[in-house]
């Protein structure tokens, strides 16, 4: 999660109202954050904050704690208001640069005054929205520059790697491939664009580089100090919306400080845009939800100034509140997150707990239970159970597999795919929807180990559905693998001939073409006219993307419509 510092004289001035050191610890959860430390340093108190919401970029900065506190404290209500004034700034983005780093978005900041703490806070949300919800710069890398050294109109272009500038903190010219090599920026971040055939370039009309997004700016026009009046923000990535977000809320950010936004024409090869764009966003919500799942009684009017003091605008009509909120914001998608932010306001230490007034006798699942005997019964013939994590990624799911994204393979895998729109690390960037890859990365990651390894696993996988609220269904499956170098097709037929007898179900299989699998070895495993599952032994080029030396037999089955009582 983000920490970061601020100062208790900067974020007051920025509130509008002191507080004890006391009052802070319970002020910073309106942020969603926790006081994690505190000192003095030259007669100045200074907080470590650290916040709990990484979908909330817009607080990773004094600006955004003191902005939230102000609202929800009720010095100001509703939605904050936010002037966009037009320039005359053009930015050109380069065709060439689809492949290597396609979206730029910008906006200029005038009439700043910025002291010590604002800069501090300005390279403070630069790197925080970068780091985290940029992903480490892969998904938005930020620049500031003074405006005031930039002569539009501007270019975000492809450029050659023995172009040269001088890059932040250096006071010669390198190339663009010295940067990377030499640079400590470089080599920590050269590796998003070194293997493109063009490197990403900022300049002016004059020629003078402002930056090489993801990596430096330069020393010329990169460097803001605290004379800087007017700044030029640039983002960059590969996601219009996302850099739209942090764009957002970075000029918001400076706009507290008293900045001026005006906007700029951003023209693309096919299209062109206006940055940056506050438009408030919308959603609506019952008001009884709230209520229910909120276990307060809660007028509407309550409800409607609860929201307010959390920056929406709201209208109540026919037991539903409209609302508008900010544009800085990119975290409602439930009417959960409305939630979320009306108990914030009402006080969490507020809620008396209640004891529940229901005499009932709790039981297991019957379904955990059938679960647990079917885990039973794989162990009785001598399988080791396994279990992997649901979460993986596409990488796993498909390219390893031989499979096509999209394409549906008779439930194995379906052809969609629940992926994390920011995921900590692309290794986890999906929920899994078959098994088979993660007993092969499990096979994968044990090659050292003796032979035969039989394994099986009773897990989660997450399949679309449209027609649940969450979009999404968890459906229990059962993945076994055989792995030596005798195994076969038949070996794996004869444990699946087993399951289906002990759970009292006939089945029938029906020889497919499926890309995992060596042909005329796959069969789909058919329940009552239904496919269930998949059987077959696992390709070669399969193997050998997992790098696994030995063959292997699988299958793998749904166990939903093998359940009955008595389980076995």
């Amino acid at each position: 999660m983000p920490k970061f510092d601020v100062s208790k004289r900067d974020l007051e001035g920025l509130v509008g109202k002191e507080f004890s050191v006391e009052e802070w610890e319970d002020l910073f959860l309106y942020a969603k954050c926790e006081l994690d430390d505190m000192w003095e340093e030259n007669g100045e108190i200074y907080f470590k904050a650290d916040s709990k919401d990484t979908n909330r970029p817009d607080l990773w900065s004094a600006e955004g704690i003191a902005r939230q506190i102000r609202f929800a404290l009720g010095f100001q209500k509703g939605l904050p208001k936010y002037e966009v004034e037009k320039s005359d700034v053009v930015v050109y983005v380069d065709e060439k640069l689809k492949g290597i780093r396609p979206y730029g978005v910008y906006a200029i900041v005038e009439g700043l005054n910025i002291d010590e703490e604002a800069l501090k806070q300005m390279i403070n949300l630069q790197e925080k929205v970068a780091l985290t919800f940029g992903r480490r710069r892969r998904e938005v890398a930020i620049g500031i520059f003074d405006f005031d050294k930039v002569k539009p109109p501007v270019y975000y272009r492809a450029a050659e790697k023995t172009e040269k500038f001088v890059p932040l903190g250096y006071d010669e010219e390198m190339t663009l491939e010295e940067i990377l090599e030499k640079h400590e920026k470089g080599k920590e971040y050269g590796h998003l664009i070194k293997d493109k055939p063009f490197y990403p370039l900022l300049v002016d009309s004059e020629g003078k580089v402002l930056s090489m997004p993801p990596i430096i700016n330069s020393e010329i026009t990169g460097r803001v100090t605290t004379e800087t009046k007017n700044v030029f923000v640039d983002i960059t990535g590969w996601e219009l919306n996302k850099v739209m977000l942090a764009l957002n809320v970075v000029v918001t950010a400076l706009a507290e400080r008293g900045g001026k936004i005006r906007s700029v024409k951003v023209i693309y090869p096919d299209f062109e845009i206006e940055t940056p764009d506050l438009t408030p966003k919308e959603f609506e919500v019952e008001l009884d939800y709230i209520r229910k799942l909120a276990g307060l009684d809660l007028s509407d009017e309550e409800i409607k100034d609860l929201l307010e003091r959390m920056m929406y605008e709201v209208e109540l009509k026919d037991g539903r509140a409209k609302l508008r909120y900010p544009a800085f914001r990119d975290d409602i998608m439930h009417a959960r997150d409305v939630l979320e932010d009306v108990l914030i306001a009402y006080g969490y230490n507020k809620i008396e707990p209640e004891e529940p007034k229901l005499a009932v006798q709790g039981r297991g699942d019957k379904f955990v239970e059938f679960e647990d005997a079917v885990r039973e019964l794989m162990v009785g013939f001598g399988l080791q159970e396994v279990m992997t994590f649901n979460l993986t990624n596409r990488e796993a799911q498909y390219n390893r597999m031989n499979l096509e994204f999209g394409k549906d393979y008779f439930k194995n895998p379906p052809a969609e795919l629940v992926e994390i729109e920011n995921p900590i690390s692309p290794k986890w960037s999906a929920l899994r929807n078959w098994l088979t890859p993660s007993l092969l990365d499990f096979l994968s990651q044990n090659t050292h180990e003796e032979y035969p390894q039989k394994l099986f696993e009773v897990g989660k996988a997450t399949l679309i559905d449209e027609s649940r609220e969450t979009k999404t269904v968890s459906e229990s499956k059962l993945a076994v693998a055989l792995a030596h170098p005798r195994v076969t097709f038949t070996e794996a037929k004869e444990i699946l001939d087993s399951v289906m007898r002990h759970l009292g179900f006939e089945y029938e299989l029906e020889e497919v073409e499926h890309p995992s699998f060596i042909p005329g070895r796959a069969g789909r495993i058919i329940v009552n006219g239904e496919t269930i599952g998949i059987i077959g032994e696992i390709h070669p080029e399969v193997l050998e993307k997992w790098g696994i030396e030995m063959p292997v037999a699988v299958f793998e089955t749904f166990l939903a419509p093998l359940y009955k009582e008595p389980y076995l």
